[in-house]
């Protein structure tokens, strides 16, 4: 039997919650180091490097492949001991498109689930990143259906949060997040006085990382380890 009763709100967020995203950004990212194959610095050291310069690209351009993009050419021309050719520009420039050509692969039980869910509770698809790249995913997954609405936003954080759940007139009791990033789908929703499920995915982004918050009292926080497990709470 659910443990909560129909009705609920569930805020679902959509990469490596839905459907797998970050492995792709991985083995683009192997590909990158590999080819810069740089003499002085480890593939660790690189790695770091490319992870300050994602950081500095997501604050001016935001999330996406777009940006990727911008930060693996930034990167390269940081720590390349010669300049970036045409040759080379186009070498990186398919690392990246290697992430656009992939399928959407949905996690295990994903679709059947979400159908259950819609059948008992109110469902709202609740992503960040480049509004195109996402609607296309969510468009390709065939998922769709399933959601009552649909928020892609720049950024999760507290303030979009209070914003969502005025915009759909949500009563914070009833109502949670779900997902895999402690520092997008986790804290901040709480923070924002909503419940949160945390599902753990092993690839989640190296800078979604972030130690999981406690839930104010009265908000609960549940840790699954797959998506539907959902079921057997809602």
């Amino acid at each position: 039997m659910p443990q909560f009763p129909p009705g609920q709100t569930l805020l679902i967020d959509a990469d490596d919650t839905l459907w797998e995203n970050n492995v792709y950004f991985e083995r683009a990212i192997t590909g990158f180091i590999s080819y810069l194959n740089h003499h002085e610095y480890s593939p660790a050291e690189v790695r770091q490097a490319l992870n300050a310069v994602e950081r500095e690209t997501i604050l001016e351009h935001g999330y996406g492949l777009t940006s990727f993009t911008r930060s693996l050419v930034a990167c390269f021309e940081r720590l390349s001991p010669t300049p970036v050719t045409e040759v080379k520009a186009q070498r990186i420039l398919g690392f990246a498109r290697s992430i656009a050509e992939q399928e959407i692969e949905l996690l295990p039980n994903v679709a059947a689930t979400l159908a259950e869910l819609a059948s008992r509770h109110h469902l709202i698809l609740m992503t960040k990143g480049n509004h195109a790249e996402q609607a296309d995913k969510l468009a390709r997954s065939g998922l769709a259906p399933h959601f009552a609405a649909v928020e892609i936003v720049a950024e999760k954080d507290p303030p979009t949060y209070r914003e969502v759940i005025h915009r759909h007139e949500l009563a914070p009791h009833t109502s949670w997040m779900v997902g895999n990033s402690p520092k997008s789908d986790i804290n901040p929703a709480l923070a924002a006085g909503l419940h949160a499920v945390f599902l753990f995915h092993k690839d989640t982004w190296v800078l979604e990382h972030a130690t999981v918050d406690q839930p104010p009292p009265g908000q609960h926080l549940l840790e699954l380890d797959s998506f539907a497990k959902l079921t057997a709470v809602f």
